[in-house]
């Protein structure tokens, strides 16, 4: 299985949460890296975004068919948003676009088995692949940032 964080990209400071937008630098950070998944997302992706208006900016810039959640929302855990990927076990490639400090949580309890305040830079992508065939291995295929693009 593959599973694919990324973060929203940069977006306004408002009071209301849910509907800060991006900012013209989050549209062109996404635009960058939408761009460099568009070529590397396997067909059968499963897309998962919040319901939040910046991570659904976020995930427009791909042009593709996504599923809004709560489960990958702000305040949800690391074992939420694991759970609702289906991660390791999965068929299908998972992508998911949310939050810090969620996605951090997500990273480090996969590489290192508990949950630390990692940082996933806004707009960037962490990709990890699950090889069951292989022994279960993990193998953290990138870690990018769209100003590297």
């Amino acid at each position: 299985m593959d599973l694919i964080l990324w973060r929203h990209a940069e977006a306004e400071d408002g009071i209301d949460d849910s509907a800060r937008e991006l900012t013209t630098r989050g549209h062109k950070q996404a635009a960058q890296m939408a761009k460099w998944l568009k070529t590397r997302l396997p067909e059968d992706c499963r897309t998962l975004v919040s319901p939040s208006k910046r991570t659904r900016q976020t995930a427009d810039a791909l042009g593709i068919t996504y599923e809004t959640t709560k489960k990958v929302g702000t305040g949800t855990s690391a074992t939420d948003v694991l759970s609702a990927t289906g991660w390791p076990e999965a068929e299908n490639a998972v992508l998911v676009v949310g939050h810090q400090p969620t996605l951090g949580h997500v990273a480090s309890l996969i590489l290192s088995g508990r949950e630390a305040d990692w940082t996933v830079k806004k707009g960037a992508v962490w990709w990890f692949s699950s090889r069951p065939r292989h022994g279960d291995d993990l193998v953290l295929r990138a870690v990018i940032a769209p100003d590297l693009l």
